[in-house]
């Protein structure tokens, strides 16, 4: 398991990121590097020192998420003073709110660190996308009738959303993990079901219908998988 350390100027914006992240990830170490040493805005050497021995004490190893640059200047400058943690903490080089829910899901799923680390950074990428100026809405966003994409070689299946709320935070966080333990590429709306962000932006709501595609081997039963879970309304109805 690999532990999380929130770094921020804020104690409250990095405790309510834990207790969002926590919702998508309740097995990891969600831990809070923020404030001063009294607790006042601003960041701290000790402050981060501190979060970081407990999560090496209850993971194999720490990704730490700072919010802004002097706060990833203090979080280089403790590393760079505990040679102990050569190897076993590493700084994502993400955006702070989507890098940690992102890397909180991938740590769930059993991630090494790297693949931790990685998982944030790509966070990046995905805000790029969403926010490249293409002004059309996302698949199944409008709510209008959706005509299910074409998928070729491969099973897909029309679910509709059964729970008020739709694939907001937690769901989707559920479907990520799922899809990402089938180990079969799955889209749903058009998008990587493994993607908790990807998801996100769908503005999937409750009674919408979403298409589940996948492709390879094992796709049958992997839409299937994806389907039922869908169906079951996350305990939500």
């Amino acid at each position: 398991m690999i532990a999380l350390v929130l770094v921020s100027h804020s104690v409250r914006l990095a405790e309510g990121l834990v207790e969002l992240a926590a919702q998508m990830a309740p097995d990891v170490p969600l831990l809070v590097g923020a404030g001063t040493s009294d607790g006042g805005l601003g960041t701290s050497i000790d402050v981060v020192q501190a979060a970081v021995e407990q999560g090496l004490a209850q993971a194999d190893g720490v990704a730490i998420l700072a919010d802004l640059g002097s706060a990833v200047l203090t979080t280089e400058s403790a590393i760079d003073l505990e040679d102990e943690w050569s190897g076993r903490v590493l700084l994502a080089q993400a955006p702070f709110v989507e890098g940690a829910v992102v890397a909180a899901v991938a740590a769930q799923q059993g991630g090494s660190l790297d693949d931790v680390v990685k998982a944030a950074v790509s966070a990046a990428q995905d805000l790029c996308c969403q926010g490249s100026g293409v002004s059309a809405p996302a698949p199944g966003a409008t709510g209008e009738p959706r005509v299910p994409l074409p998928v070729v070689d491969g099973v897909s299946a029309v679910v509709t959303l059964r729970n008020p709320l739709g694939l907001h935070a937690r769901p989707a966080a559920q479907v990520a993990r799922a899809v990402a333990e089938l180990g079969v590429p799955v889209t749903i709306g058009g998008v990587d079901g493994a993607s908790v962000l990807q998801l996100l932006a769908l503005g999937a709501t409750g009674g919408q219908e979403l298409t589940v595609a996948a492709t390879g081997d094992g796709a049958r039963d992997a839409v299937a998988a994806v389907v039922a879970l869908i169906e079951t309304g996350f305990g939500e109805v």
